[in-house]
């Protein structure tokens, strides 16, 4: 897989990448994601299976890899990965979140999974625990799902903080999520400090069903800035595992053309995440090597016109998409 420029920094990373927000954790809302663990949540087997999927990304090309402080053992994973596989931090591509404390405790149902707080305490806090863990192997430190009612955008203090780290070498991302997506991608483009623009990266949740901040994403590729897409299988909803009623005629036309153009359902979604020429890297959540080995699959897509204008009728409104969103049980 080829190495491309990410946005306008001197990183160059693979136009797909791994998410390990479904490897850390025994708990996470993808769909079956119980069943994709085998409900075996032992410390020692995660761990084991984390290192297979990040065996099995790495060998099929992949050299970007995403990880938060929220995920729970994600970046304890990921660094004894790296040091079981004697890999250089040159390598490869890594980025980590902070905004987020992981709270359940390593239990699939807990009252809460994790606590969000955008301060300049938790930033500071949760810098050196990413920084101990991963060391020099992080490139890329990102605002985990930045919001308007925290005000991350405007605090002068995080701001601050964050291109001090800048000016250190890190590259500074933030992450958006919910139906304000376009607006916060607006905003974080125009983030200055110093007159310095502070954001080298955005990652936002972009797929055939949530198509809304096409226009956001483009103009922060038009800024210089990386675009990362997370969740292009909406978790697990654009699967063939996704049995609602409600459905039924959007998996029969994704079946329509993955069979036309001899691929599976998960491969086109991510194909047309891939197609967009904006997209710096699109992430795999995968949690098992077959998904690893089906998502890379995406890449020999032959996406056509005709993908295109199936596949663009399927977007949802926004509001209604991450209602249903909310409602995807933690398992």
């Amino acid at each position: 897989m080829e190495l491309q420029p990410f946005g306008d920094t001197d990183l160059k990373t693979t136009r797909m990448g791994i998410g390990l927000a479904s490897l850390g954790r025994p708990g996470y809302i993808n769909l079956l994601h119980s069943s994709d663990l085998n409900k075996n949540y032992d410390v020692d087997a995660m761990r084991d299976n984390a290192h297979a999927v990040l065996d099995a990304a790495y060998d099929n090309g992949l050299r970007y890899f995403d990880v938060a402080r929220s995920y729970g053992k994600a970046e304890e994973f990921l660094a004894s990965w790296l040091e079981t596989r004697d890999l250089k931090p040159n390598d490869m591509t890594i980025a980590s979140k902070w905004g987020y404390t992981y709270t359940a405790d390593w239990q699939v149902k807990a009252s809460t999974h994790e606590v969000k707080e955008h301060s300049l305490s938790i930033l500071k806090k949760q810098w050196r625990e990413s920084k101990a863990i991963l060391g020099d192997y992080l490139n890329i430190y990102q605002i985990h799902s930045a919001t308007l009612d925290t005000g991350v955008l405007q605090n002068k203090d995080i701001l601050v903080e964050l291109a001090k780290m800048k000016e250190e070498g890190i590259k500074i991302g933030v992450t958006v999520s919910g139906d304000n997506q376009p607006a916060l991608i607006g905003k974080a483009i125009n983030v200055r400090v110093d007159g310095v623009r502070l954001f080298d990266s955005v990652q936002a949740t972009w797929n055939v069903l949530e198509q809304s901040s096409s226009d956001a994403l483009y103009a922060a590729h038009i800024a210089g800035m990386a675009v990362v897409i997370k969740e292009a299988l909406a978790n697990g909803r654009l699967t063939q595992k996704n049995a609602n009623p409600d459905f039924i005629l959007k998996l029969a036309s994704l079946n329509v053309e993955a069979n036309r153009l001899e691929t599976t359902v998960d491969a086109l979604a991510l194909a047309a995440v891939l197609s967009l020429d904006w997209v710096t890297v699109v992430l795999s959540g995968a949690t098992t090597v077959e998904q690893i080995e089906a998502n890379v699959k995406a890449l020999d897509v032959d996406w056509d016109y005709l993908a295109a204008a199936a596949l663009s009728r399927m977007a949802e409104h926004p509001t209604k998409y991450w209602e249903t969103r909310s409602q995807l049980k933690w398992n």
